[in-house]
């Protein structure tokens, strides 16, 4: 199934509405080019039958849907609560323990062991969203009490932010190293750590995975205010970046979220990076067939922005209409797509760049596209580096990238513009180079008299770094 993509790509997170493999199916014919497990819901059976799905159709369909696996970090909980839920009352006094319990009016557990040495009188305690707030009024031993602030219906198992507390978890729970296991096991193409704080938190995953021989890649998830404090380092070290706005919302004032999203799209765009924008973008497609008008222009808006995929998370894996959900986001990315002004961002490279010949080679190629009106820029790798430059440059020509590096296939299908295919032919660059052509025209992906631009590594055999641009017609 070769199908004309969107630029910005779409994650579809995959749950109960969308495991089904007819369903999944469908999904992915309506735009989805990356499913993504969230490891806080769901056990690992259903993961496993979620990973086959998603490789059986795309042997199938001929596709390179990419599967992120989404580890759940410090994220904390309260516990059960008793009845269907228990009613928080403005001004009442709740006691906060770390002593597993059924949850009252009176007293909630929390899943955190260092939760009354972490906290102080004074801090906010937001549960469920920052729909329920807190503030603590004493801590004796290891009880906290806390004064409801605003309260309202209270169920089990809800999140809870602590926007002005540095907590002490490890950035991988027990909980997170079982997932993570199970994750590599199954050779996931992307792995997403949850609630980033610092560099050493992405540098330990990937310690982790390169000890294990795997090849996944790591995305971090801005949802902490130390996150955006540390962003450029967080960046330098990670693969990839999410904006998570619903935890980051919370947080953090909501008013800063904005601004905070266009500056991380810009410096992932500079760095090459991969860059995924979440939370609540058609959320009322959970319940309606259609979305709001605030919804479309919000999806518009992270298009121009510059992202390179926008992520749906309860749309597509409880909501009632999954199917319609992508098919509506596709539309207004194909609509705003139209627009000359979200493409030619080159960026030339840095002249102490340690990739300076790579960099140059694709920054000279995606300049040459935008001056000759090229149909196409054709790049082979083998690492794969070519295509996270290239799509940084956003150009209007299509990117189309070969490799015989398999795992890539699957991988680099989350970049903005890039469509990836497998070529393992060396002969001679001629050779190749005709091959790809021919192969285009076969798949109606370009015409007879187009312009395309080949960018690859001289002798082909080594599998260099990119050091060759070539212009030609198709003929």
């Amino acid at each position: 199934m070769i199908r004309r993509f969107n630029r910005t790509k779409i994650v579809t997170t995959i749950g109960p509405a969308s495991t089904d493999k007819h369903m999944l199916e469908k999904i992915i014919r309506a735009g989805a080019d990356v499913c993504r497990i969230n490891s806080s819901h769901g056990d690992h059976d259903m993961m496993k039958k979620i990973i086959d799905n998603v490789r059986e159709l795309n042997k199938e369909l001929q596709c390179h849907v990419a599967i992120l696996f989404d580890l759940q970090g410090p994220k904390l909980r309260i516990g059960d609560v008793e009845n269907q839920g228990v009613i928080l009352v403005d001004g009442q006094t709740i006691l906060l323990t770390n002593t597993e319990c059924i949850g009252t009016r009176e007293k909630l557990f929390i899943s955190y062991p260092q939760f009354h040495k972490d906290v102080e009188v004074g801090e906010k305690v937001l549960i469920d969203d920052g729909k329920l707030e807190l503030q603590i009024t004493d801590i004796k031993g290891e009880e906290v009490f806390a004064k409801v602030t605003h309260g309202g219906l209270l169920t089990s198992k809800k999140g809870i932010n602590l926007p002005n507390t540095n907590i002490s978890l490890p950035s991988l729970s027990e909980k997170d190293r079982k997932d993570l296991d199970f994750a590599l096991a199954n050779d996931v193409d992307w792995i997403g750590l949850s609630f980033v704080r610092k560099p050493k938190d992405i540098t330990d995953l990937k310690a982790i995975i390169k000890k294990s021989e795997k090849l996944s890649r790591v995305i971090a998830k801005i949802e902490k205010p130390e996150a955006v404090k540390n962003i450029d380092e967080i960046i330098s070290v990670s693969d990839g970046i999410m904006v998570a706005r619903g935890d980051l919302g919370v947080e953090m004032p909501m008013e800063k979220v904005p601004v905070i999203q266009k500056i991380i799209v810009k410096k992932c765009n500079t760095a090459a990076k991969p860059v995924i924008i979440a939370t609540q973008m058609m959320e009322s497609m959970i319940t309606n067939f259609r979305p709001t008008r605030a919804e479309a222009n919000d999806v518009g808006n992270a298009v121009f922005d510059g992202a390179d995929a926008l992520m749906l998370s309860a749309e597509t894996s409880v909501g009632k209409f999954p199917v319609e959900t992508v098919e509506a986001m596709q539309k207004i990315i194909n609509e705003v797509e139209k627009q000359d002004e979200i493409y030619f961002r080159e960026m030339p490279p840095g002249k102490f760049s340690i990739n300076v010949l790579s960099d140059s080679i694709s920054y000279t190629a995606c300049t040459m596209a935008r001056q000759t009106n090229a149909k196409a820029i054709l790049a082979m790798t083998h690492s794969g580096y070519a295509a996270f430059r290239i799509a940084a440059h956003r150009p209007k020509s299509d990117i189309f990238i070969f490799t015989d590096n398999k795992p890539l296939l699957n991988t680099l299908n989350l970049l903005w513009g890039v469509r990836v295919f497998y070529y393992d032919k060396y002969e001679s660059t001629d050779t190749t180079f005709k091959d790809i052509k021919q192969f285009l025209l076969d798949n109606n992906l370009v015409d007879a008299g187009e312009m395309v631009i080949h960018v690859a590594s001289t002798p082909l055999h080594e599998r260099s770094t990119a050091n060759t641009i070539k212009l030609s017609i198709i003929e």
